[in-house]
């Protein structure tokens, strides 16, 4: 996990590595925090942009399964990827609702109660692994950890600006990327023999 503290406000960026994004992610006991999460860490989705998701926004197409945003930030459509796993999760878990296909997938009312999520369950993380750095996770800070995966994996930046919908380059590297993921840094760490 990497913090940096914000510039102009209180509080911590974090960036949480792969294994600390599968622990929250398997954390949640309900599947409708699991997608939510999901949608955030493996989407890169904002709180309201998932409070949106339907069955129907999930598909399967020649670049493997999406997740379509009709009206992200901005009221600007845009697609992105989302792991086979979630697509099955969300349609299983579609098939047990008794709700239209294109009916918001999250039986949440508001974004605050998804933060309420988010805060219960960063609480019990820095309890069970001792990791206080926990306490500082936001819900933006798992599609902060989302792009950040993505270009230390080498995924073209402006892919990921447009799987992202954010506007530019400089707004991108400015908030979002900030520094490389854990796994990219033990990666370079180890071409160097005396650390």
């Amino acid at each position: 996990m990497n913090l940096r503290e914000h510039d102009n406000q209180d509080g911590f960026k974090v960036w949480l590595s792969e294994e600390e994004i599968q622990t929250l992610l398997a954390h949640p006991t309900d599947t409708q925090t699991q997608i939510a999460y999901g949608l955030a860490a493996r989407a890169g989705l904002r709180t309201f942009e998932a409070l949106t998701v339907s069955p129907n926004d999930v598909q399967d197409t020649d670049m493997g399964w999406i997740v379509r945003v009709p009206e992200g930030k901005g009221e600007k459509y845009r697609e992105s990827p989302l792991p086979s796993s979630m697509a099955v999760q969300i349609q299983t878990a579609a098939s047990y609702r008794d709700a239209p296909a294109d009916a918001p997938l999250l039986d949440v009312g508001s974004t605050r109660a998804m933060r309420n999520w988010i805060e219960r369950d960063r609480e019990q993380l820095a309890e069970e692994t001792g990791d206080d750095g926990w306490r500082r996770l936001s819900w933006h800070d798992l599609r902060r950890s989302w792009a950040t995966n993505l270009k230390g994996a080498d995924v073209d930046p402006l892919l990921v600006l447009d799987w992202g919908g954010w506007e530019d380059l400089e707004t991108f590297l400015e908030h979002y990327r900030g520094t490389f993921s854990p796994e990219v840094q033990k990666r370079q760490r180890e071409k160097v023999e005396w650390l």
